[in-house]
């Protein structure tokens, strides 16, 4: 190849190149998609409430069971979770020593009735020697005392073999009412004292839910007052009523522990489920305007706080709010619409009619 030929070559690559460039210059850029956004309406939570609470569900009644004689445990018949019924056998300890206890009582009770056989022979013979006037009457009221003593001890041993006869049966261990057992302390071959808790029982006949209030909203929880229970597994919700208020707070976390009754429980509710308990507004301070938000969805630069509004056109704008009342999560707001669009994350990113897309438009 000549050195004209090689110059030819270059030069028509160069154009080339020159053509390429040019080409990828005049292509024009991808439209940039707008930003997605996550809404609400105003009025999604018509029902405002004044707070929220995580529960779970308990038994109101629970047992920490224990026997009520002291030995050695023979038979475990339950465990954890375990189901039982009103009379039901949870437990039996050995009864070897409570019976031998009883036979000392019976023993006790024959030696106290041959006392006071013999006393009241000696009383009926000195009665007949102190109406002959053989003995005075201060011998027979020596008599007459022994006769009373030995009948005092008679009843004293009836009253322990009685006693002894009843520990024989506390070593079963039976259910008072039909239950979950919740905890088990003690295992076979234990020997426990009179009194030990060996398992907790909670009864099943009726379940509310336990809640933890701070101390600074005590008073949004007074007794009696009407709340919204839902469950987290069973879906729905249903009416709860406060029924106790704990009188002090707990020391390491300092809120004050309330139980809410469910009068008409759903169908599934068990023992240990989630619940979430739900304080709505009284009619006194409920108000027809007001709009219950994320926190999140508050947008303010300056002294008024705003939120951001989606128009039918995709578009933002804002809308000055009235702030009532917040927590640490939520917060109830005045001035808006019922069927308004409110931008519930993301707020400091948007700017005046930018365009958005929302989740209904995906």
């Amino acid at each position: 190849m000549t050195k004209s030929s090689t110059k030819a070559l270059a030069l028509v690559c160069a154009a080339l190149l020159a053509l390429s460039v040019a080409g990828c210059g005049d292509k024009a850029a991808a439209p940039e998609r707008p930003p997605l956004v996550k809404t609400q309406l105003a009025n999604a939570d018509a029902g405002v409430v004044d707070g929220v609470y995580a529960g779970t569900v308990k038994g109101r009644y629970e047992t920490n069971m224990a026997f009520q004689v002291g030995g050695q445990i023979l038979a475990r018949n339950v465990q954890a979770g375990s189901r039982v019924r009103a009379g039901d056998t949870l437990m039996v300890i050995d009864a070897r020593d409570v019976v031998q206890k009883a036979n000392q009582g019976d023993a006790a009770v024959g030696q106290a009735r041959a006392q006071l056989e013999l006393a009241q022979k000696n009383l009926s013979r000195y009665t007949e020697l102190y109406n002959a006037s053989a003995v005075s009457a201060a011998v027979l009221d020596q008599y007459q005392a022994n006769y009373d003593a030995a009948f005092a001890s008679y009843q004293n041993a009836l009253a322990q073999a009685a006693q002894g006869y009843n520990a024989v049966g506390y070593t079963n261990l039976t259910a008072g009412a039909d239950g979950v057992v919740s905890a088990v302390q003690a295992e076979e071959g234990q020997v426990v004292a009179a009194g030990q808790t060996v398992l907790t029982l909670v009864q099943t006949g009726e379940l509310e839910i336990e809640i933890n209030v701070p101390e600074n909203r005590l008073a949004d929880v007074p007794v009696g007052r009407e709340v919204t229970v839902s469950f987290w597994a069973l879906g729905g919700s249903t009416r709860g009523v406060v029924r106790e208020v704990a009188p002090m707070a707990d020391s390491a976390a300092r809120t004050y522990r309330v139980r809410v009754s469910v009068p008409e429980p759903p169908a599934g509710m068990e023992l240990g489920m989630t619940a979430s308990v739900a304080l709505a507004q009284t009619a006194d301070n409920a108000n027809a305007d007001a709009a219950l938000l994320p926190l999140a969805a508050i947008y303010q630069t300056g002294d008024t706080p705003e939120v951001w509004l989606v128009r039918d056109d995709d578009t933002v704008q804002l809308q000055a709010v009235t702030v009532e009342a917040f927590d640490a999560n939520r917060v109830v707001v005045h001035g808006l619409q019922p069927t308004d669009r409110v931008v519930t994350a993301g707020v400091h990113k948007l700017r005046e009619g930018q365009s958005v897309r929302t989740e209904a438009d995906d």
